[in-house]
């Protein structure tokens, strides 16, 4: 399938329509990167955590359990995905899940490490969604919390706009032919 997204086994450079990417890559993840992701996993809870009362030891096997249940999840759900490792530097500093249909691009998750936070590197991760859909023919979708406005207003400086809504997340969508190539 033209511009259909493949698994490689070597690292990937972030497609050349995404600016600012030099030195990310993206590679498949691995199951020596198992610990090494549910840390990251755990970064991206700690401060909805940080006031609950419970000891440390509590907080960690609650996040193990939630990370493996969401680590199930996806892997039921988006079966066929990218799940990749961001890398900066030969570190892992993040990873970025895509999951392609057809002509559609689900991103899944990004999550990045505290300290690679606030740098542009989610930004670029979403432009190198937007170019893999534009080559495709197709369209970006993604669902953010509505707890994290943040995340919102990246996505809508991204050109996502709302839509269906639940409980917790919002679905926003992307489409090329609302934003031609500059």
């Amino acid at each position: 399938m033209p511009g259909r997204v493949t698994q490689a086994s070597a690292p990937l450079r972030l497609c050349a329509n995404a600016p600012a990417a030099a030195g990310l890559e993206l590679r498949p993840e691995q199951p020596t990167d198992i610990a090494w992701l549910e840390d990251l996993y755990a970064s991206t809870r700690s401060d909805e955590l940080a006031p609950v009362p419970w000891p440390e030891a509590t907080k960690r096997a609650f996040l193990q359990q939630q990370f493996a249940l969401q680590r199930a999840h996806y892997r039921q759900h988006f079966a066929g995905a990218e799940f990749s490792i961001v890398q900066a530097e030969d570190l892992r500093i993040g990873r970025l899940y895509l999951h392609r249909a057809a002509t559609h691009l689900t991103v899944v998750d990004i999550s990045l490490l505290p300290e690679w936070r606030g740098r542009g590197i989610g930004s670029q991760l979403i432009v190198h969604a937007q170019a893999l859909a534009r080559e495709a023919g197709g369209t970006v979708s993604l669902h953010v919390l509505h707890a994290n406005p943040a995340a919102q207003r990246l996505y809508g400086r991204l050109g996502f706009v709302a839509g269906d809504s639940t409980q917790t997340h919002l679905q926003m969508h992307w489409h090329p032919s609302d934003h031609p190539p500059a």
